[in-house]
């Protein structure tokens, strides 16, 4: 159609950016993070809702079957990680739907397990989902002297959960996850991890994990942001108030942890979304884990805190009983992680 104002154009540009955003992020969670950015643009977005808009493609293309022996294989490409392509052999397909927000698929594989799949992006498997949700929730909870009170944002599948109760001294978890539908999908198809919401200490919240951190300021000592590819444009994520919302909402003392890519991929993203929210926190890290189903085998975390000395050393160590169940971390592992290569 022909575009004659430029209000208009305006408006086009904004939805075109929306689409492109959610692709590129694969994340429910922080497309609104940006959207609220995108909104203070122009007044005429405020009011427009992530549902008001049809996913902008089928997804049905991840599954693709072989002709020589008949096999079916889930197929992960993506914009940010251009050249490569990750495949894992489909024993049976599970679930696939799309939610409000995104592309749900539940696939069992031949030999990595129970896998979830949200926009075409694998978030985890049977086989290694443990070293990430581990190092996620163990390195801010071992780093905090005593963290009574937890917030997760995002995390629907319930992994980083079932290890942050693994700490019996914290008192209270409180979820903020967008899409209800990851969390009853993942409770009826990954049990193994969906078991973090039967712990009596979590409390469930379905809404944007931002707006509940602005409602609850200076609330919590470790803030943990389990969310998928949070990259983009740049300039756009370093604009949006989601950082200041995480220190507001923090305690003194506090401790905040978010997924932060591989350094193989993007360090040219990392190195500037460091050095922007610097000045927000007291001191600003980087930790990695090894995990084969992402991209590159690798996954970073950005730490931060508001207060204390920094999170590369642990203030606490895990009771044998836990270490024991545990199957990557440990309070080596813990100092390892933050030791990069000079390129980084």
């Amino acid at each position: 159609p022909i575009i004659n104002t430029q209000q208009q154009r305006r408006n086009a540009h904004i939805i075109s950016m929306h689409w492109l955003i959610r692709w590129l992020t694969n994340s429910s969670l922080l497309a609104w993070t940006i959207l609220f950015c995108l909104s203070a643009a122009t007044s005429s977005f405020s009011t427009t809702n992530m549902a008001d808009f049809p996913p902008p493609k089928d997804y049905s293309h991840l599954i693709f079957e072989t002709k020589q022996d008949n096999t079916k294989w889930f197929h992960e490409r993506g914009p940010l990680w251009q050249g490569q392509a990750f495949s894992l052999q489909i024993k049976e397909v599970l679930y696939h739907q799309k939610s409000l927000f995104q592309d749900v698929l539940v696939f069992d594989s031949e030999h990595h397990g129970k896998v979830l799949v949200l926009d075409g992006v694998i978030q985890c498997t049977e086989r290694d989902e443990f070293s990430y949700q581990e190092m996620m929730a163990h390195i801010p909870l071992y780093a905090h002297p005593d963290p009574k009170k937890v917030l997760v944002i995002g995390g629907g599948d319930g992994g980083v959960l079932r290890e942050i109760a693994r700490h019996p001294g914290v008192e209270e978890i409180v979820i903020c996850e967008l899409d209800k539908d990851v969390i009853d999908v993942s409770k009826k198809y990954l049990p193994f991890m969906a078991k973090g919401f039967d712990d009596p200490r979590v409390k469930v919240n379905i809404m944007d994990g931002a707006k509940f951190m602005e409602e609850n300021q200076s609330s919590f000592d470790v803030i943990i942001t389990d969310s998928s590819d949070p990259v983009g444009p740049a300039c756009v994520l370093f604009e949006t108030p989601f950082y200041k919302a995480m220190h507001g909402s923090l305690r003194e003392g506090g401790i905040i942890c978010t997924q932060g890519e591989c350094v193989w991929l993007h360090v040219n993203l990392i190195q500037p979304l460091v050095k922007a929210i610097t000045p927000l926190f007291t001191t600003v890290e980087y930790a990695y884990c090894t995990i084969p189903s992402y991209p590159s085998g690798q996954i970073g975390f950005i730490i931060a805190s508001k207060g204390g000395k920094g999170c590369k050393v642990p203030t606490r160590t895990p009771e044998a009983s836990v270490q024991k169940e545990l199957r990557y971390y440990t309070p080596d592992i813990h100092q390892a992680s933050f030791v990069l290569p000079a390129f980084a």
